[in-house]
């Protein structure tokens, strides 16, 4: 497992602790499993955050 892949599974696992029940509990482990891919990728260097919002290295 690399580091995107335990990020999502540690934001998955977070998401549906702290959601209690319904459609909503299926959101919010959506939304922090997401959230913890990003920062997964992130961390791996996967993805560069400064080229997303519009700051590029070459600068």
């Amino acid at each position: 497992m690399n580091t995107s892949q335990i990020g999502l599974l540690a934001g998955l696992i977070l998401g549906a602790a702290g959601a209690i029940g319904g459609f909503s509990a299926v959101v919010v482990a959506l939304a922090v499993g997401v959230l913890g891919l990003v920062v997964g990728r992130v961390l791996d260097g996967d993805l560069d955050l400064g080229e997303l919002l519009g700051r590029g290295r070459d600068k």
